[in-house]
């Protein structure tokens, strides 16, 4: 428990090829993974510009730890790029969710962190921002806001991984 930021919620993972690693997580029994191949930002901005990073993204759940995968699809700046760039590959960040996304924000920045990258996904109440804690790899720090529908999406997937039979492991979104 992060006396700042709360619970972890997420691993997430920097992948080369998501198509493999989701197979790899399946070959562990977790799943099943929802997978969107081109996710649309409404903005992106790494280091406090504007970039046209593409990504795709699978998540799933482990008892109550999601997992999310991330592919970048092209070279635009990002710490998705960097942690590739650097060599790794694997958990990059852990995420903490919050219904009071523009407090944690706040909060973050008045204890000294700096934003590495930020975006939004679907409206306002789906910001996240990845503040550059990273020391090591797997120390990035992301700060999600689930008080609309990506909380509720992410609720429907730990539901569906908690009776999850085999079925079905991979669901693709459009």
């Amino acid at each position: 428990m992060s006396q700042i930021f709360g619970s972890v919620a997420q691993n997430g993972y920097v992948v080369r090829d998501i198509e493999k690693s989701m197979e790899r997580w399946l070959e562990l029994g977790v799943g099943p993974w929802f997978y969107l191949g081109k996710v649309e930002m409404d903005y992106f901005r790494h280091r406090g510009r504007p970039s046209d990073m593409e990504m795709s993204v699978a998540i799933a759940n482990s008892g109550d730890l999601q997992l999310e995968l991330i592919q970048q699809r092209n070279d635009a700046p990002s710490m998705y790029r960097e942690f590739l760039d650097a060599g790794h590959e694997g958990m990059q960040h852990m995420s903490y969710w919050t219904d009071d996304y523009q407090g944690l924000y706040d909060k973050a920045l008045s204890h000294g962190f700096e934003v590495g990258h930020e975006g939004c996904i679907g409206g306002e109440q789906s910001r996240f921002a990845y503040f550059d804690t990273q020391w090591e790899p797997g120390t990035v720090i992301e700060i999600s806001d689930i008080s609309g529908p990506k909380g509720m999406f992410f609720q429907h997937v730990r539901e569906v991984a908690a009776d999850w039979d085999g079925t079905e492991p991979i669901r693709r979104l459009s």
